[in-house]
């Protein structure tokens, strides 16, 4: 059967089940470049390309795996580029599932083309084959920018902005850039040093990277615009986690997602014992939650050492909004999954330590604004669980501190930034935002689309604003 009738992807191996939980090396290994040809191949090459359409940033995919199939590899990558900053990353993390492989037209009848698959291993291919070099197109007298943020938004704004010719300034609050995919996700899944490639790549454009800088505290945005910065973007994500509002969430073992997984990359857990690992971990772990900070979190407490890792969800599993991967990927690993069962209390022993949780069972009810059917819950279905540690993964919003210090920035009511449109232009007209600060938390590669969007619009800012100075 030739490649082109083959109606199925080019498995990609990945670590033994029984093996990886005792490491944070990468789960998934990658394609090999007879593998990635092959599945190249499967690619029809449709004259109005949907799976295009599906991309928020974007690329050409069509014109990028046909140059895989040819065994251009270098012409590759650089298509890729044309579009996206971040190949690497889109390639590991991206949920291609819901995006451009869901319209692949290959996938009517059969699986789709692994577009994801192959995206990351041109990225890898780059990383082994060639030295990229860049320089930057900005000059001395270029307009500056400042991005506030360096996860995948601000990491594409500012990379978008340099291409333009601009002087971009990114700042971050913690002392590496990177965000979210750098404290967020776990190393099995983005592993730092392929992330840094991109960080390092970004940096190669003309962006200057400015850490340990928290703007709305070491400095505030009026400072910057007032410091010859033309326009300022917004890209500080959603790192305020949200908690249950039960009883005992104050005891000793419960985390939110967002400091477990952030004390884990921040720390350097993932890297023990050449790192002390600051985080305690039970014997026996919860995670509530259904997302893929829920797999994200259960996966790392069992590298951590937990016996038993639960994972506790109010819907059953047709609902979990979790990558179908990332769920396989933590039943292979031994997370037991509890569905349909929501925590009501939290219980401890004298010294204030977590020793059980009380829940409740439930059932689902009619279609909620989500699309999904409602959770209820079931009259005298209390059951308890013994644990050591609990994490709450049910999402995350916005941190208030920057707004709080920003006169004029309008909000709404859950501290997300409003905004004109698409474009991300706020109520003040030098400030634009994208991603998870203006949306709510979404997807990595939904932050980038927000970014480049805002990069042409900052463009289209300055350049109308010019002509205007020019005519005045």
């Amino acid at each position: 059967m030739s490649e082109k009738n083959r109606k199925i992807k080019v498995r990609m191996g990945k670590q033994n089940s029984k093996e990886r939980i005792k490491n944070f090396r990468e789960v998934a290994l990658g394609y090999s470049p007879e593998e990635a040809i092959e599945e190249a191949k499967r690619c029809l090459q449709c004259k109005k390309s949907p799976c295009v359409k599906g991309c928020p940033v974007e690329i050409d995919i069509p014109a990028f795996i046909k140059l895989i199939s040819e065994g251009d590899f270098q012409g590759a990558i650089d298509k890729i580029k044309e579009k996206n900053n971040l190949p690497a990353v889109c390639g590991r993390v991206c949920p291609q599932e819901t995006q451009c492989e869901l319209v692949c037209v290959r996938g009517k009848k059969a699986e789709p083309v692994a577009i994801g698959r192959l995206e990351r291993f041109v990225a890898d291919w780059e990383t082994k084959h060639s030295s990229f070099s860049q320089r930057s197109s900005s000059s001395p007298h270029s307009p500056r920018v400042a991005v506030v943020g360096s996860g995948p938004a601000g990491l594409t704004a500012a990379a978008d902005l340099a291409r333009m010719g601009y002087r971009v300034t990114l700042f971050e609050a913690l002392h590496q850039a990177g965000g979210v995919l750098r404290y967020g996700i776990p190393e099995f899944r983005m592993p730092k040093d392929v992330l840094q490639r991109e960080v390092d790549y970004i940096s190669g454009l003309g962006v200057e990277v400015c850490l340990n800088v928290l703007i709305g505290q070491t400095l505030a945005i009026p400072e910057l615009l007032q410091d010859n910065y033309r326009v300022v973007f917004v890209g500080t994500g959603a790192g305020l986690p949200y908690f249950l509002g039960i009883p005992g969430e104050d005891l000793n073992g419960v985390y939110s997602a967002n400091e477990f997984l952030t004390r884990v990359n921040l720390m350097k857990a993932y890297l023990f014992p050449e790192y002390l690992t600051p985080v305690k971990i039970g014997r026996r772990v919860a995670v509530i939650g259904g997302g893929n900070v829920t797999m994200d979190s259960a996966r790392v407490a069992l590298r951590l050492g937990a016996e038993e890792v639960d994972v506790i969800y109010r819907r059953s599993r047709q609902e979990m909004p979790a990558r179908e991967e990332e769920i396989e990927n933590a039943q292979e690993e031994g997370v037991k999954f509890h569905f349909l069962a929501t925590p009501v209390a939290f219980q401890g022993n004298k010294e204030g330590e977590l020793t059980q949780i009380r829940c409740l069972r439930m059932r689902l009810g009619e279609l909620d604004e989500s699309g999904r059917r409602r959770p209820l819950p079931i009259e005298g279905s209390e059951f308890v669980m013994d644990v050591d540690t609990v994490v709450i993964a049910i999402g995350q919003g916005a941190n208030p501190l920057l707004a709080q210090h920003t006169p004029d920035l309008k909000v709404d009511k859950r501290g997300h930034i409003l905004v004109k449109d698409e474009d991300g232009q706020t109520s003040i007209p030098e400030v634009f935002a994208g991603g998870d600060i203006v949306t709510g938390a979404a997807t990595v590669i939904a932050a980038m689309g927000a970014g480049k969007k805002a990069a042409r619009a900052i463009d289209e800012y300055l350049r109308k604003n010019s002509q205007t100075e020019k005519s005045n």
